[in-house]
């Protein structure tokens, strides 16, 4: 039950002027928001604030698409961490019922909140505290963890491995061909949302459902997706390097059931990896689920370090008509 408090004034910011107030608590994407505002992927009516007089003890601002009426995510949830621990997740609570109500269409499911976090955030106990506050006051509006996953960057200087001749590569050309791949992949697939998905669609619509939702969405080129296959042409995988709004990225990289446990992976990254350094970027990131021990390792081995940590936490579908009554 979240207890309404007389003295709280929470509203979303009036435009750009209030980032100033929006940006107190420090946090790794501040430094982002006004692009995001000038480019249409945050809008004043995405970003809330909770303030006692003049302080701001909470914040939360959702990101989206330019070309969407509705944010895609929850990216920026933070609460007082000088106040007494259950008042400030208390005025967290009522802040994102409140703000949910408003920015999300009635009904729907609300965006899957997503925080970056240190890599190594349970070994400290301030940066525990940060991490869990967020969470337990997330999860007093229904919210529950997803996953957890690495953040991965690949760095300039980095060597990336010769070709070793065990794979040719050559562009995807064909999305029905990358989607019948991606099909396949799906069989024993250790991704958190990948297993989510399988539970309410069949293995082709959730290929289908990723290709059309994010691989065919990237503006960088699409002539950069490669296709590994053994010398007789018999398909292994596949990588996507692309671009988003911020950073060269590793998109998905896959490696087909029947081929896995042959060391491919390492091989296919490396092409995905040399496909992107060649166009002089300044550095390329990925990210996958901590319990995806073997991709994480691929990474790792190929000389890609674990920069930072994300856990992702959504609302079942349910659970969006009760969000601002509780």
């Amino acid at each position: 039950m979240t207890v309404e408090r007389s003295d709280l004034e929470i509203r979303p910011i009036t435009g750009p002027a209030e980032l100033d107030l929006f940006v107190r608590p420090p946090y790794v994407l501040n430094d982002e928001l006004a692009a995001d505002l000038d480019d249409g992927h945050r809008q004043p009516g995405w970003m809330w604030v909770a303030l006692r007089g003049d302080r701001l003890v909470a914040r939360a601002a959702w990101w989206g698409s330019p070309e969407r009426s509705s944010p895609a995510l929850l990216d920026i949830f933070d609460i007082d961490d000088d106040t007494e621990d259950d008042e400030s997740m208390q005025i967290g609570e009522q802040l994102l019922r409140t703000a949910m109500a408003a920015v999300v269409p009635s009904g729907t499911q609300p965006p899957e909140y997503v925080r970056f976090i240190p890599p190594d955030w349970r070994d400290h106990a301030a940066s525990r505290r940060v991490v869990e506050d967020r969470m337990t006051a997330a999860e007093r509006t229904g919210a529950r963890l997803v996953v957890e996953r690495l953040r991965l960057e690949w760095r300039p200087g980095t060597p990336v491995p010769a070709r070793t001749g065990r794979l040719d590569f050559r562009p995807a050309n064909d999305p029905g061909e990358l989607i019948a791949l991606m099909t396949l992949v799906m069989d024993g697939t250790l991704d958190v949302h990948g297993r989510d998905d399988l539970t309410r669609m069949t293995p082709a619509q959730a290929a289908a459902k990723h290709f059309n939702g994010e691989l065919a969405l990237y503006k960088s080129p699409h002539a950069w997706w490669r296709i590994a296959s053994l010398p007789g042409g018999e398909p292994v995988g596949f990588v996507i390097p692309a671009r988003n709004d911020y950073n060269p990225i590793i998109a998905y990289l896959g490696v087909l059931p029947a081929h896995r446990g042959h060391g491919y992976i390492g091989e296919i990254l490396a092409e995905g990896t040399r496909i992107l350094a060649a166009e002089n970027v300044p550095r390329i990131r990925s990210t996958t689920d901590v319990g995806n021990v073997p991709m994480a390792n691929a990474f790792h081995r190929a000389g890609w370090i674990t920069f930072e940590g994300q856990i992702s936490m959504a609302w079942p579908k349910e659970d969006a008509s009760r969000l601002a009554t509780s």
